[in-house]
């Protein structure tokens, strides 16, 4: 007995510094004992081990142990934080009807409990039912409620993921000074290091998609640096969810070939419950694949990333229309735009869908679909969010081929440092220049994009930039001022 309850000291210890492997060992091997019943709270610590260490099932299961012991303990908050824990994992696991079941029975638990700190967590769970249900007041005060019963419960932890909860809604509204000013604070104790393992994983998590999907390409990049930074020990279940926000930025930013290695070690880090992340991974390869014309690669990788869960668009209809297949093209991109419940949430996603829309319009001599779909991108770009402005005025001058919106679409890209889309511009430009006459900047434009996409490894565009030169320009990738 004496050394179980040393055992279990231990163990104690480790969950409490989070040294998670050691916990996980410590605490299965006094549940082993005949005598070291653990209590619910140990439980609750095997259970968190257990998913630190990558075993998915053993958490649920200790955690189900968890939530009997707090039960026949007499506990409620016990009871019901463990039974909000087990709907995530639930949810997590594409389990939706357990996860529905768990959530009732953590609202039951906790229903005499309205000013306790573990009603966050149900406030965090009716922001986001709300925003589901298209009902943004219901929405705001739920996350507002979260950040009050923060306040009061003196937990950073809490208050920070009651502001990113917050922000997460005001961006969804299109609030978006105000979401980033919030957001800015949830991650100020992140960065610094201040909260447990579990908050801020989970807070990297979220921040990074949320900014990305509102097209911040300033925070992603930055928040992706510091969250590699703190998920680089080896183990980490955050590293795959965290590494695919690092891919993200290395596609916009042209550094393809280590954006495909690292989207390959996201499938390597994801854990069961986060497929979502391995999909979006695949989803990136098979975009680089795809504007490198590897075609059959593209496909295998835009295949699996719809086994996973996610819809392979634009890159699938991009690749179509290629290939000459602008109608089926057009029949993709129409069903991803309708598959958008919300697109509020993800303004990035459906600027990419009408951008793709817009060049298939083109493609098939509809101009005036394709200004309607450049119009609707306009009204997503925000004027303090570069990213979509860029992608707006791209939008408008491939329509026009007016050197205005071209212009400023170019000058955006490069200060963002995005090459590829850079070196699309140029060659709209390069048309725009040779129907005013100007056939010395149209031959500058297509060297200095081909040049570009050379360097990317862009073999079809580059193809097209060189077919569009004249025959003695061909040679070279310089720009020539002579």
């Amino acid at each position: 007995m004496a050394m179980t309850v040393a055992v279990l000291e231990r163990a104690r210890s480790a969950a409490a510094r989070e040294d998670w492997a050691g916990a996980y060992a410590l605490l299965h091997e006094a549940d082993r004992h005949p005598a070291g019943a653990l209590t619910p709270a140990d439980l609750d610590a095997l259970a968190d081990s257990a998913w630190w260490c990558g075993h998915v099932d053993e958490s649920v299961a200790a955690r189900l142990r968890a939530h009997a012991a707090y039960v026949a303990a007499g506990d409620r908050r016990g009871a019901g934080l463990t039974a909000w824990w087990l709907a995530d994992e639930h949810r997590r696991l594409g389990r939706p009807a357990a996860a529905a079941g768990w959530l009732h029975r953590a609202r039951h638990q906790l229903e005499d409990r309205p000013d306790c700190p573990e009603q966050c967590y149900l406030a965090w769970t009716d922001a986001e039912e709300a925003g589901e249900h298209h009902d943004p007041a219901a929405a705001l005060a739920a996350a507002r409620r979260m950040t009050r019963l923060a306040v009061r419960s003196g937990r950073p932890d809490l208050l920070a993921l009651g502001h990113q909860a917050e922000a997460s809604v005001l961006l969804a509204q299109g609030r978006r000074a105000e979401a980033l000013a919030l957001l800015d604070e949830a991650m100020a104790p992140v960065t610094a290091g201040e909260l447990g393992g579990l908050a801020t994983g989970r807070l990297y998590d979220l921040a990074l998609t949320r900014c990305m999907a509102a097209a911040d390409l300033d925070r992603t990049a930055r928040w992706t640096d510091a969250a590699m930074a703190w998920c680089a020990a080896p183990g980490n279940p955050f590293r795959g969810p965290c590494r695919i926000h690092r891919v993200e930025v290395l596609d916009l930013l042209g550094e393809w070939a280590r954006a495909e290695d690292a989207a390959r070690l996201v499938h390597q880090e994801v854990l069961v419950d986060e497929l979502d992340a391995a999909a979006a991974a695949s989803y990136a390869a098979g975009e680089i694949q795809r504007r490198q014309g590897r075609v059959e690669e593209a496909v295998r990788s835009f295949g699996r990333a719809h086994e996973l869960g996610r819809v392979p668009q634009p890159g699938l209809a991009l690749l179509r229309l290629a290939q000459g297949r602008a109608d089926t093209a057009l029949a993709g991109l129409r069903l991803a735009l309708d598959c958008q419940s919300d697109p509020g949430h993800d303004l990035l996603g459906r600027a990419r869908l009408l951008g793709a829309l817009t060049e298939t319009h083109l493609a098939l001599g509809d101009r005036a679909a394709a200004s309607a779909a450049a119009t609707e991108l306009e009204r997503l770009a925000p004027p303090d969010a570069p990213l979509l402005t860029a992608m707006a005025s791209a939008a408008r001058g491939s329509v026009t081929l007016a050197h205005a919106p071209l212009r400023r679409a170019l000058s955006l890209w490069l200060r963002l440092h995005v090459p590829y889309e850079a070196a699309r511009v140029r060659m709209l430009l390069a048309a725009a220049d040779r129907a005013a006459g100007d056939e010395e900047s149209a031959r500058r434009e297509l060297r200095a994009a081909r040049a570009s996409l050379d360097r990317l490894g862009a073999a079809p565009d580059a193809r097209r930039a060189t077919a569009l030169l004249p025959e003695g320009s061909r040679r070279g990738t310089a720009p020539s001022y002579a």
